[in-house]
């Protein structure tokens, strides 16, 4: 799991409105309070284009909100400082695919990072505000946390919970008790999902749902403390990952071992993509996903194979070979990626980890937990804080990460639901400056410019001629066919500017009919009576076929558009 850090930590918001607060006081004699965002960083590698987007649609950092402002006014003004907040936490994909007329929102969880932002700038000044100031400030904050709540709206993942958890998720629950774990969570299973974590009380915005002691994190320093560290130490090349695979390993079947109740709680069998069969892969031909699965396995087999039979034939005391076996390796390759979060110590040291109990956290598009990746110095704690409410008996969901479905399945054995907006198709094309002389790169090579495309349905552009896809790649694709808009379409002659949309139009079509034919026809077998694995590869080239089909549709209702 990728734990998510927050772009500006919290002690520096809190210092960005400390002059926000003394402002606050002086401007209160003339009827105004002010919110202060985060300035916009040099450090950001995405600096330049986000500082365009603020020019672009007259965005600041500051925003000024008189007291006597009616709930109507105070919406208004939010959400301008939200819409200023979303840029601010664009990530690159985000910011690939958003049109200058596209203000959001961008994504789940942009949404939830920009309104939690704002959130805890008003509670802060709300902790000292006074008078007039108290009404206005509570207005914000009513007006921030109703849109937080909307986020939560569109998810598809809500279940309802077949029954809690056994006396296995009972006793994991008693021992976290024991030692320290603090939770707001109970495990329950839910149908065709398997076990989740489920709110057990009504839970705010920034509540801790869980909080798991630092002595109980699974972590390189148990390796190290092991007898196998002074063994593989001294291995060319092995990572403190690949510590952590043989050491759990070992671990799972350690009758004494101090996890051993949190092993026992882990499945048989993990079911992700790394699992999948021999019929399940022939019917991935032609997606992605089938690439990225065998690079995944042809990987594990060589990590496997560089360390077997060696380790267990030159060190049967420590690594027992029955203990040792591809099917247990693959177990324990298959445990750490779909359970692992990386985590920064009080050390200031960022390891990765395995963390029992808030394994059961599933992952979900609409996420109410996106920050866990830091210890607590002061409790020396990782703490679970949430970024949208959950309510009693409600899936509690994390969020693993800005990842593709394809990515999910490989590593994590499922495909959400909804629209996952990283579910894009990369694609390359020639650098159209590739041959200038001017270019510094080797002349002799063809250079490679990366751009890529996602369902046509989640563009909400206005603007013409875009046809549903990224604005970069259309300008891009005329600039290679000598047909680039360098003025607006009213400019160019009539017959010039249809000629030159056909071409382009043309030419994404040779890219994706191909592509969709590659796919084959939809296979209508009885689900319910296929194999797991076969059934989600069927689920994921069903998702395939429709977005190359709805980049297929737009560009043709886009020709019959100029043929009109």
């Amino acid at each position: 799991m990728e734990a998510t850090q927050p772009l500006f930590r919290s002690d520096q918001v809190v210092e960005q409105h400390k002059l926000a607060v003394a402002m606050e006081k002086q401007e209160e004699r003339s009827g105004t309070i002010t919110l202060c965002l985060p300035s916009l960083s040099e450090d950001d590698s995405l600096y330049p284009e986000k500082r365009r987007l603020l020019e672009v649609r007259k965005l600041n950092h500051i925003y000024q909100v008189p007291v006597s402002s009616s709930t109507s006014e105070v919406q208004k003004i939010l959400n301008q400082t939200v819409q200023a907040a979303r840029i601010l936490y664009m990530d690159e994909l985000e910011l690939y695919f958003a049109g200058d007329d596209d203000f959001g929102p961008f994504s789940p969880r942009n949404e939830l990072e920009s309104l939690n932002l704002v959130l805890k700038i008003v509670n802060s000044m709300l902790s000292t505000g006074s008078g007039d100031a108290t009404e206005v400030l509570q207005k914000l904050q009513d007006a921030t946390v109703a849109m937080v709540k909307t986020v939560g709206e569109q998810n598809l993942d809500d279940m309802i919970a077949q029954k809690s958890n056994t006396d296995a998720e009972d006793t994991l629950l008693k021992w976290g008790d024991r030692h320290g774990v603090r939770t707001k969570l109970k495990i329950a299973f839910f149908e065709g999902a398997g076990r989740g974590a489920v709110a057990s009380e009504d839970m705010r915005i920034g509540d801790v749902a869980l909080e798991i002691p630092e002595s109980l994190i699974i972590s390189e320093d148990l390796v190290n403390e092991s007898d196998m560290f002074n063994v593989l130490k001294n291995l060319d090349g092995i990572t403190p990952e690949t510590m952590l695979l043989l050491w759990s390993m070992r671990e799972r079947y350690n009758s004494c071992s101090k996890f051993k109740v949190y092993f026992e709680t882990l499945p048989e069998e993990f079911n992700t993509g790394l699992s999948f069969g021999i019929s399940a892969l022939p019917a991935l031909e032609g997606t992605l996903l089938l690439e990225e699965i065998m690079q995944a396995k042809e990987h594990l087999r060589q990590q496997y194979s560089a360390l077997f039979p060696m380790l267990y034939t030159d060190h049967p005391d420590i690594f027992k070979q029955e203990l040792y076996t591809w099917d247990h390796f693959l177990w324990a390759c298959e445990l750490w990626y779909s359970n692992s979060m990386k985590v920064v110590f009080t050390d200031g040291k960022l390891k990765t980890c395995l963390v029992p109990i808030a394994g059961f956290l599933n992952h979900s598009l609409f996420p109410h937990i996106l920050h866990y990746g830091r210890v607590d110095p002061a409790t020396r704690s990782l703490k679970f804080p949430l970024s949208r409410p959950c309510e009693a008996g409600k899936q509690c969901y994390l969020s693993y990460g800005s990842l593709p479905g394809s990515h999910l399945i490989t590593f994590y054995g499922f495909l959400p639901k909804g629209d996952n907006l990283y579910d894009i198709i990369p694609l390359d094309f020639d650098d159209p400056n590739s041959e200038d002389g001017n270019n510094p790169s080797s002349p002799a090579e063809t250079s490679r410019v990366s751009h890529m495309v996602r369902g046509t349905w989640l563009c909400k552009s206005d603007r013409p001629n875009t046809y549903g896809l990224p604005s970069r790649m259309l300008a891009h694709l005329r600039t290679v066919l000598n047909c680039d808009h360098t003025v607006s379409p009213a400019e160019i002659s009539g017959n010039d500017f249809q000629e030159n949309e056909r071409m382009v139009l043309e030419m994404i079509l040779s890219i994706f009919i191909p592509m969709l034919e590659g796919l084959g026809e939809s296979d209508d077998a009885d689900r319910a009576n296929s194999s797991w694995d076969l059934n989600m590869a069927m689920d994921y080239k069903d998702l395939q076929r429709r977005i190359i089909s709805s980049i297929i549709e737009s560009c043709t209702s886009g020709l019959k558009t100029l043929e009109g």
